[in-house]
């Protein structure tokens, strides 16, 4: 796990948004949302991998533990992790694009009173990912990037997708 300069000397500050993905294509459409959460106050969750180290050299970034998938022992660290990043930042927004690794931190971020913002994932086009039905229970609001899904998945608002389109 590596924080940022800023993560560090932050303390319990509370924070406008924090940004949890898995490393790869979920970081890169939170990224391509980069008007959303340019002018905010941030904190980044991902994975340690060479995508993220590039991309996020600038961000103030907690690294959790990976991989998630199927990784109950991963799953129980993330969650102790997400309870302190959590506790300490105060968030006032979860934005994410899943996947595994925020589940929990999505359950606890809402759980301290944060808003639960969910993106699904472009590549879901009729149907939603196990993380979208496990973060969906504390969503405050789900957002489809395809009319197909928008229209299955209860409760999904569709505004167009990460590529313009």
């Amino acid at each position: 796990m590596r924080r940022g300069r800023s993560a560090r000397s932050r303390g319990r500050e509370r924070i406008e948004i924090l940004i949890v993905c898995s490393a790869g294509g979920h970081l890169m459409q939170l990224r391509l949302l980069e008007p959303v959460w340019r002018d905010r106050q941030r904190l980044w969750v991902t994975h340690r991998r060479e995508d993220a180290l590039s991309i996020l050299a600038d961000e103030d970034v907690v690294f959790a533990y990976g991989p998630t998938t199927r990784n109950i022992p991963n799953l129980v660290r993330n969650l102790f992790l997400a309870w302190q990043v959590v506790r300490r930042t105060r968030p006032r927004v979860l934005l994410t694009t899943g996947a595994g690794v925020a589940v929990p931190f999505a359950w606890i971020a809402r759980l301290r009173g944060a808003r639960v913002v969910y993106v699904e994932s472009l590549t879901r086009i009729e149907q939603p990912s196990l993380s979208c039905r496990l973060i969906a229970p504390v969503a405050n609001r789900i957002y489809a990037q395809w009319p197909e899904l928008a229209q299955t998945l209860k409760g999904a608002r569709y505004a167009g997708n990460v590529l313009g389109q």
